[in-house]
Order: C-alpha cells, then structure tokens, then sequence
C-alpha cells in the first residue's frame, strides 16, 4: 500500500525501509508492495494452469483454484502491513487495487478459455472494472468521492463466486452444484453492475474540490 511522502519520509524509490516501522524514508521495495505483487504475479500462473488441466478437471485444476484463493484471500495482508509499519507508498497505493482486478480478470478469461463460462459475462464484468478505473482517472483529480462499501463487497462476492467455479466440487458433490454456481454468478453479475452504477452517479454528484 502506499501513503504520500512527507518531509520526513520522502520518495525513496528503492532506498529506505524493508520491513521495520519506523518515520523514515521507505522503499519501494517493502515487504507490502512485495505481497502485492506476488499476488499479480500469481495471476499468469494459475491462467495457465486451467489451460494445462483443459478442462479435465484434475490436479492442475486444483493447484490453479488454490492459487486464485491463497492470491484473493490475502487481499488486505499488504495494506495491513503497510499501515502498522508505516511502510505506505504511492506506488503501493496504484498496485493494491491493480491486483484484486488482475486476479478478479485472470479467473474470468480462464473460464471463459476453456468454455466453461460465457465470453458475454467476461465483457460486462471486465467492462465495468475499466470504465470505473478510468472514470476514476477523469475526475478525482478534483472530485472527493466517497468510498462505497458496495465496491469492497462486490469484490469478496467476486471472489467467493470464482473461487466456487474454480474448485471443481461437483465432481464429488454431484451436478446440483452447476446450478449454485450459475446463480452465484448471475448475482455476482447483477452487484458488479448496480455498483458500478452507484458509483457513476456518486462521482457525478461528489461536489468540486476547492483549490
């Protein structure tokens, strides 16, 4: 995670504090910014291990779905981190959220490649995580939005639903499982567009930041 630098911590680059806490310079380096990006990278890897199981459902299969959920589940480890150290950076900033859309958008194209999840709900989901990035980008260069509650549950609703469509419990628990997972994912696709939505209108109606 990161925080704006102040005089007494100032931008380091990769200079400055690790791991220790402490009001001195940190790097970029520390051991947040490093949990965060060991979760993007994880994304590739469990990509290709779907594609490697083809769709058999085997043990490629299983270490791809626990991947996804050791990688999803961590979500707040590095900002916890980050704050009772004080190890904030902007860069840590940027890459938090990065992630959780890498890993939320790495899952949803490994389904969709290996035709177990329709390309359509891919476009809408990933369509809305952009559009929201880049409305972002546009206007809080002097709007204060605030932060919505809605946006944080989306994503552990996301996050439950793939980690359900990865595991491949109906092998043990029978076919009803489809069904669960077909209901999960149409109401995962129902929260990710009502909040993106409420989003939207919150930005637009978030008065301008006086100079």
């Amino acid at each position: 995670m990161g925080d704006p630098a102040t005089p007494d911590n100032p931008p380091s680059g990769f200079r400055g504090r690790v791991v220790s806490s402490g009001n001195s310079q940190v790097s970029n380096g520390n051991i947040a910014n490093i949990i965060t990006i060991v979760r993007i990278l994880l994304a590739p890897l469990f990509v290709w291990l779907v594609l490697l199981d083809g769709g058999d459902h085997g043990v490629w299969r299983l270490v791809a779905a626990a991947l996804f959920i050791a990688a999803i589940a961590t979500d707040g480890l590095d900002g916890a981190l980050a704050r009772k150290r004080n190890l904030i950076t902007n860069s840590g900033i940027i890459l938090d959220p990065i992630a959780d859309k890498v890993l939320i958008g790495g899952a949803l194209i490994a389904l969709a490649l290996v035709a177990e999840l329709p390309w359509w709900v891919v476009v809408v989901i990933l369509a809305r995580e952009l559009g929201i990035t880049l409305f972002r980008l546009a206007v809080l260069r002097d709007r204060v939005i605030p932060a919505s509650r809605g946006g944080k549950l989306k994503t552990v609703f996301q996050a439950v639903t793939l980690s359900s469509w990865l595991v491949p419990t109906w092998v043990i628990l029978g076919e009803w499982v489809f069904t669960l997972n077909d209901i999960l994912m149409g109401a995962v696709i129902l929260v990710t567009v009502v909040t993106g939505l409420d989003y939207l209108w919150k930005g637009l109606r978030a008065p301008k930041v006086t100079p």
